[in-house]
């Protein structure tokens, strides 16, 4: 009876530990609250702000919000802010009517999180500076946060929790970083965004970055946050990589790039295929540079 006894504690200390092990897990990924909530920041010059919506929109469907005006930093400044939600991406677009306050445009891009005091400490924890402390928006609350190699990302609270339909196809953060800081960049990444490494390539096609003959080392990460693409270079590269922030999965690359041209934008990098990717480069009115990809065999 005594064995028997001990035997029912035993399972259920275990059980017990089980549940908090995957109580913590849920906590860890409340952290992130899913990649449709996340925006590449666009700054553009207001008189490109309704240029920049109708091209974005005309190229990938989806719709703006309604254009408001608004101070979006913790020190006084004026710009028009929207949303432009589509099926393969969203961006918040931002149309600066003052001087924009430092270091506010050096972003790349905004991530909502579930609780930003929790968001914070697990940053600092995984060696990101906190550049710009937490501050009220109108909205909820915001952050700016940098990472190991000079990666500077905005985290985001609301205080109204939004509710976004899931991407067509999750767009990937574009990241380029030195060999002296990669590592260092994508320990820390994944460390706060409780993420994976999906391929981490040494001698990646060169022609991915305007340099056809080379390679380079290429890291793909996946997390609650969504996609990120880091790329690992000496920093000898062609215009216009390294301004690209984003890369948009579509499901025909043609036909994007038609819609694209008829919509005013520029085509930077005429389509070639590599890593079983059918791949351009596009400049939108205003200079937002992103890179296009469709699956190919």
């Amino acid at each position: 009876m005594v064995r028997l006894r001990s035997l029912i504690v035993a399972v259920a200390i275990a059980t017990l530990a089980a549940n908090s092990v995957a109580g913590a897990r849920d906590a860890i990924s409340l952290i992130g609250v899913g990649s449709q909530y996340d925006t590449t920041h666009v700054y553009v010059a207001p008189d490109d702000v309704d240029k920049f919506a109708a091209s974005f929109t005309a190229t990938f469907g989806g719709q703006s919000s309604k254009q408001v005006v608004v101070t979006v930093t913790p020190t006084p400044s004026s710009t028009t802010s929207q949303l432009i939600q589509t099926p393969v991406g969203t961006v918040s677009l931002f149309g600066f009517k003052t001087p924009i306050p430092y270091p506010f445009g050096a972003e790349r891009t905004g991530y909502l999180v579930a609780d930003m005091d929790a968001a914070i400490k697990a940053a600092r924890a995984a060696g990101a500076d906190i550049i710009v402390a937490p501050f009220p928006d109108p909205i909820g609350r915001d952050a700016v946060i940098q990472w190991p190699g000079g990666v500077n990302m905005q985290i985001y609270w609301h205080t109204t929790k939004p509710n976004y339909a899931a991407f067509q196809t999750v767009p990937e953060n574009r990241v380029y970083v030195s060999p002296d800081r990669a590592d260092d960049f994508v320990r820390s990444f994944v460390r706060f965004s409780h993420g994976k490494i999906v391929s981490d390539n040494a001698r990646a096609p060169g022609v991915e970055i305007g340099r056809a003959g080379d390679t380079y080392r290429r890291i793909r990460i996946e997390s609650v946050f969504g996609k990120m693409t880091v790329l690992v270079t000496d920093g000898h590269l062609p215009y216009p990589y390294g301004h690209e922030m984003t890369g948009y999965e579509v499901p025909n690359l043609a036909e994007t790039l038609g819609k694209a041209k008829a919509a005013g934008v520029a085509v930077l990098v005429d389509s070639f295929n590599s890593d079983h990717r059918d791949i351009a480069l596009v400049r939108f009115p205003g200079g937002y540079v992103a890179e296009l990809h469709a699956a190919s065999k």
